[in-house]
């Protein structure tokens, strides 16, 4: 080898090669022309990878995705182009349609058919769109009846919707399963049917309607939020973890899935996302409800926009007057940590996105004058954020504290009447010692921590709080205050910390 590498030095210079997006997106071009679909898939990604940004190579490479049956990833890369990198790029919705059909959504199908008839109504594929539109009438049969809801059955919705709304969960449920039966893939009346069972408590049966709507219309937007949200409220982590890392990766295109996604995100608390789809929306124009200006205002505040969310809150307020005083700025600062037990102060808490602000109101309603007011009060009763846990104490609280089963409820509320006791002789507590003690609570009981010891626990917590007040506070000192020794109160310190962390 030493000869040759001689002679290439004395006659030659290596030059070197660095492809770019354009040379491998004229390889596919070659290589699709071919018909060697697997080496234009392979030659378009590589380009993609190289320029990002460009629109006619995500194209491409979509149009091979669908030849190869990949309608999915095709949808996904045609809505990326729509949505991040040109919008007037109106053959996307040519190829959007042609996906759809190839997977028998005809309903969306012909929606994106006609978006391109409205941009390009001479375009390339006017000719194509029309035999689109043919096809998917003769294959839908009566396309009416897939695309627009006959009155009656509007009428039945909207029924079931307002009894939804109004708390009457099982009236909703007698009219969402006869539209389940009427129309076995009108999957809105599903979805509710879902929702109205899980505010009614049956948890389970909620979960096996979603599970049916996901096998049956894999894919289902508003079956996967609502699966989202049922997670979220009964606390499985993994699950919810699951569901949102699947959620971020769907870009819908059209308007109610956005929203729904957007205030989905909202209500778990991924503002950044939550903002992402409901501010593009109201850049559209989409005409909310108070619901959707709700979410927004929200998600603006929580993402440090406070001077848009204060703007959005006055629409709120157009909609829905009584939500005055549950600003999402009102839970906060002096406010959200002083020891209020009227009404109005203990309703706010319950509006709350924290799970330990509303296991508080419900005990600062066993020390309010308006107790009686505050347990028949319908956020009491019917507020679809309410956990297990919030469930079970209230229920403990509204039977005069008799318990079956769960001691550890029981415990809890002690733990935190021994705070009250102890505090209460210095003056009004500061609402922030009762919020780590239920944010500790409700670690331990899920946990399963033995949580008998309701003096030690207090002890625990209320050193804890002095702590991260900057108060100095020694052990040897709350340990006497308790009544206990510095032993027992360092175990159950640890304890406390542990839960915090």
């Amino acid at each position: 080898m030493g000869k040759d590498s001689k002679a290439i030095k004395q006659t030659g210079q290596l030059l070197s090669f660095v492809p770019t997006g354009e040379y491998y997106f004229a390889k596919g071009i070659k290589a699709y022309h071919r018909r060697d679909l697997h080496k234009a898939k392979k030659f378009f990604q590589r380009a993609m990878q190289l320029e990002p940004g460009e629109p006619m190579i995500v194209c491409q490479l979509a149009i091979v995705l669908t030849e190869m049956g990949e309608y999915q990833e095709s949808i996904r890369l045609l809505q990326m182009i729509l949505e991040e990198l040109d919008e007037e790029m109106a053959e996307c919705h040519y190829f959007l349609a042609n996906n759809f059909a190839h997977m028998g959504f005809f309903k969306d199908a012909y929606h994106h058919a006609n978006v391109y008839l409205e941009l390009e109504e001479d375009g390339e594929f006017a000719d194509d769109i029309a035999e689109l539109l043919e096809l998917i009438t003769f294959e839908a049969e009566e396309l009416d009846e897939v695309l627009y809801e006959e009155d009656d059955l509007i009428v039945r919705q909207d029924e079931a919707r307002a009894h939804l709304e109004s708390g009457h969960f099982s009236k909703a449920i007698e009219i969402f399963e006869s539209l389940v039966e009427e129309y076995p893939e009108y999957w809105s009346a599903y979805n509710n049917l879902a929702l109205a069972y899980f505010y009614l408590g049956e948890a389970e049966a909620a979960s096996e309607i979603l599970d049916e709507v996901l096998e049956k219309n894999p894919g289902n937007l508003h079956a996967l939020c609502n699966g989202l949200v049922f997670s979220y409220y009964q606390n499985k982590k993994s699950e919810v973890n699951k569901l949102k890392k699947s959620l971020k990766k769907i870009n819908p295109m059209l308007a109610d899935q956005q929203y729904k996604l957007g205030a989905t995100f909202a209500l778990v608390g991924e503002y950044d996302f939550a903002y992402k789809w409901l501010k593009r929306l109201y850049k559209q124009g989409f005409e909310g409800d108070g619901a959707f200006y709700y979410w927004l205002s929200l998600a603006s505040y929580y993402t440090g926009r406070e001077q848009a969310a204060r703007a959005l809150w006055k629409k709120v307020l157009e909609f829905n007057p009584e939500k005055a005083g549950i600003e999402p700025w009102a839970g906060t600062g002096e406010e959200r940590n002083s020891f209020q037990v009227d009404l109005a102060s203990i309703l706010r808490r319950l509006d709350s996105n924290y799970e330990e602000e509303r296991l508080l109101a419900v005990f600062l309603a066993t020390v309010s004058p308006d107790k009686t007011e505050i347990l028949a009060s319908k956020k009491m009763k019917q507020n679809s954020r309410q956990s297990a846990l919030e469930k079970e104490y209230l229920h403990y609280v509204k039977t005069n504290f008799k318990m079956e089963g769960n001691s550890a409820i029981a415990s809890g509320h002690q733990t935190a009447m021994f705070l009250y006791e102890v505090h209460q002789s210095s003056g009004a507590p500061d609402a922030g010692l009762y919020l780590l003690w239920f944010s500790v609570f409700g670690e331990a009981a899920r946990a399963g921590l033995d949580l008998k010891n309701t003096k030690a626990w207090a002890a625990a917590v209320d050193f804890v709080w002095e702590k991260l007040c900057k108060n100095k506070p020694t052990k040897q000192a709350t340990a006497a205050k308790y009544g206990l020794s510095v032993a027992t109160l360092s175990k159950y310190v640890k304890l406390v910390n542990k839960c915090l962390r």
